[in-house]
């Protein structure tokens, strides 16, 4: 189904893009849209009531249909895993209980009393329950600390991963305890806790946001009603967003990260667009009907939103290359809310000024004027001036700031993307101080042997593979049913396991039992280092190359760091050619819009220099923890490897929106006058304020995201907030005037036969 969905958006964007070459060759066509609107107002805006209503219940149903995790992609760790779950009866439906207590030892009688109680408690009270490992039961003290005052148990359960999903609050609520202190902790957990933080983030982002955004529109328009309309749009934006978000999940899988990065979406853009067109439609008012100014309003800046929004979605729909699926879902959430924004202000946003017309003006609150009048024409002209000074200095700044992106470090967190005040969090952190990181991330040695693990040629590799691992420094300890006591030679396991009938020791059975099935087996390697540490990740290298340690089997290495080193490999094999495939379909996108050989690769290399930019902003906060008690979270270490993807293919579309207006609005100038320096000074001119206001209430939905609780929803508010800011002042403001000067009139050349389509 997803891959339909694919090629459903594939089939939309090819379909848009040629729609858009028509509107060039004829754009009257807008016009007279604009004013079928017009006539149809009360049924556009009776349509989209309806729309808005029938939205309204998918919201709280919402978050329990979004999917966890990063998604499954089928690499080594993948295949390893599922050969442990298939054949060798490890189950993914578990959870694990840190109990710890302050003075009380886990021999004494009251320790083992009381995680006996809790043990019987949920197998006893929880059907799903089927067992719960302690090491009372499996007599391994390897689940013990050192100072034997915290251990771990493992809680087994009889369903898929989902449904154990839903059962977290229930066992949180039977293993209360007056003796010991327990958290509830695990993969599972945490998948739990993202969900509820993640709304919770969602909740205070629209609760910040929205008052800040009416804060700023009622400065940039000083009436209440021209105020009240983008917000209206964001309103509606989020409400249908979710309801849409909602239908997805009933036919692809789609990450819980979509919700809060489509609602950003949504609300963001919703709002630009809407301040473009309504700050056009007050201009053009000035000096003509309601009716016709809604047709030219739709003929200038309607064709400014149609490629802003054709840019966005061309960006975005980079991401449905990934297999990955939280990459994926956001792909087509994001190209679902892109559309979603581009016809609320092609339609409802039009309708609604036409019922308003000069009463969008109304309510005036604030005297506003153009408290910027003039100021944008003395920066086009001061830039100008010194263009070459201008581009040599801020092109060194902009590579400057992106230079620690060089040193970045990719890596996938785990319960780290959690706030430390998160229940999973909490016991995660402490399993891992108190037992040591690789207790709860082992790396898994998985073989599958057409003949039989247990034969003499496969005990052999086995051994030899355990023995080169144990003697590295970067491991704690490896078991495996080749080192059960080191008296015992290879010679004697190959005698041993040839007549396991007459094997009496009970620990060696059922390390049988449990590692090895008739064609498969495991060896587990506990590392002396947290999960994405460089030395696990060497090691887990150094394991994959003991490919001659094999005997006939095959090795598929998995466990936590391989799965995520896997996953970093698969996410960035790919990357190359979705940046390719971003950067040819926006260049063609705006090479369609200006007709122009050079104003598109100008725009595309602009943009990667914003984007660079950011990218070394993020290393310097997130990697090396610069700013991070203001912003409130620890510095991983390293940055989160879906982040600078996601951010290019969502940036490199939502960034163009500003190139467009602003390039827009000049060539609509230039094509007047034929006079490149004034065209470039009063397109700023005429755009700056409106694209500054558009920008700052972008940024502002961006900070509020920036508070969130889950890191990568921090770093991805942070992220965006800053290629913005950076785009807006010195890129749009600064760095394009001076280009543009410098190239003069090759800034408008194109073939003969391009300039003269859509000339009637």
């Amino acid at each position: 189904m997803e891959y339909i969905v694919l090629f459903l958006f594939h089939d939309l964007i090819c379909m848009e893009c040629c729609t858009l070459g028509f509107f060039i060759k004829d754009i009257y066509l807008l016009y007279s849209y604009g004013l079928l609107i017009y006539k149809w107002k009360w049924k556009v805006i009776s349509l989209w009531m309806l729309i808005l209503l029938v939205s309204l219940p998918a919201g709280p149903m919402l978050m329990s249909e979004l999917s966890n995790g990063f998604g499954r992609v089928d690499t080594e760790a993948q295949q390893g895993l599922d050969i442990l779950d298939d054949q060798l009866g490890f189950t993914q439906s578990s959870v694990l209980l840190v109990l710890q207590s302050k003075g009380v030892l886990y021999t004494d009688e009251d320790f083992k009393a009381e995680v006996y109680r809790i043990a019987s408690g949920l197998t006893n009270e929880i059907d799903v329950v089927t067992e719960v490992l302690t090491p009372y039961s499996s007599g391994d003290l390897n689940m013990v600390s050192d100072d034997g005052l915290t251990m771990y148990a493992v809680v087994f359960m009889d369903i898929d991963i989902d449904s154990a999903m839903d059962m977290v609050p229930e066992i949180k609520s039977n293993v209360n305890s007056d003796i010991l202190d327990v958290w509830v902790t695990g993969g599972i957990p945490i998948f739990y806790d993202m969900n509820v933080y993640s709304e919770k983030d969602l909740q205070r982002a629209e609760m910040v946001a929205f008052p800040v955004i009416l804060l700023v529109l009622i400065v940039v328009f000083g009436s209440l009603i021209a105020a009240s309309l983008p917000l209206i749009m964001g309103v509606v934006s989020v409400v249908v967003t979710a309801a849409l978000v909602f239908l997805l999940t009933q036919t692809t899988d789609v990450s819980v990260f979509v919700l809060n990065i489509a609602t950003f979406l949504g609300l963001g853009v919703s709002v630009d667009y809407s301040l473009l067109f309504v700050n056009r439609f007050r201009e053009e008012l000035q000096k003509r009907d309601v009716a016709d100014a809604i047709g030219v309003t739709f003929s200038t800046a309607g064709q400014s939103i149609l490629f802003s929004a054709v840019t966005s979605i061309l960006g975005l729909s980079g991401l449905l290359f990934f297999d990955f699926m939280v990459l994926r879902s956001v792909g087509i959430g994001g190209v679902t809310v892109m559309i979603l924004a581009l016809l609320l202000a092609m339609t409802l946003l039009p309708a609604l000024i036409a019922v308003l017309g000069e009463r969008v003006n109304s309510l005036r609150i604030i005297k506003t004027g153009n408290i910027t009048e003039g100021l944008w024409i003395k920066l086009a002209s001061s830039v100008m001036k010194r263009p070459l000074i201008v581009i040599v200095s801020l092109t060194t700044i902009l590579v400057l700031l992106g230079t620690p992106y060089l040193g970045v470090k990719l890596g996938v967190p785990w319960a780290s993307i959690l706030p430390e005040k998160a229940e999973s969090r909490q016991g995660f952190d402490i399993l891992e101080k108190e037992l040591g990181p690789g207790e709860t991330s082992p790396i898994m040695l998985v073989y599958t042997s057409p003949s039989s693990p247990l034969s003499e040629e496969n005990l052999q590799a086995m051994y030899e593979t355990t023995n080169v691992l144990a003697n590295d420094p970067r491991v704690e300890r490896v078991e495996s049913i080749v080192n059960v006591a080191p008296e015992i030679t290879i010679d004697n396991y190959v005698k041993m396991y040839q007549n396991i009938s007459n094997i009496q020791d009970p620990r060696i059975l059922g390390m049988l039992d449990v590692m090895t099935s008739d064609n498969a087996a495991y060896i587990k390697v506990v590392p002396r280092y947290e999960i994405m540490a460089d030395e696990s990740r060497d090691l887990v290298e150094l394991i994959r190359s003991l490919s001659y340690l094999q005997g006939d089997m095959t090795l598929y290495v998995t466990g936590g760091t391989a799965d995520l080193v896997d996953a970093v490999d698969a996410i960035y094999g790919s990357f190359p050619m979705v940046i390719l495939y971003v950067l040819v379909t926006i260049y063609i996108a705006l090479f369609l819009l200006f007709r122009s050989v050079l104003l598109p690769i100008k725009a595309v290399l602009m943009n990667g220099m914003s984007i660079f930019a950011s990218y070394g902003a993020l290393v310097l906060i997130f990697q090396q923890g610069y700013f991070q008690d203001f912003l409130g979270f620890t510095a991983l270490g390293y940055i989160d490897a879906i982040l600078p993807v996601m951010l290019f293919c969502i940036i490199f579309g939502l960034s163009m929106d500003y190139e467009v207006f602003l390039l827009s609005r000049i060539k609509e100038i230039y094509d007047e006058t034929g006079d490149n320096t004034y065209s470039v000074a009063q397109g700023l001119e005429k755009t700056g304020r409106i694209i500054t206001s558009a920008a700052l209430v972008m940024v502002m939905v961006c900070a509020s995201f920036a508070m969130a609780d889950i890191v990568i929803v921090k770093m991805f508010g942070v992220g965006l907030g800053l290629a913005i800011i950076i785009d807006v002042t010195i890129v749009r403001a600064i760095l394009v005037p001076a280009l543009m000067c410098v190239m003069g009139r090759l800034n408008w050349w194109a073939p003969k036969f391009v300039r003269d389509f859509g000339k009637n």
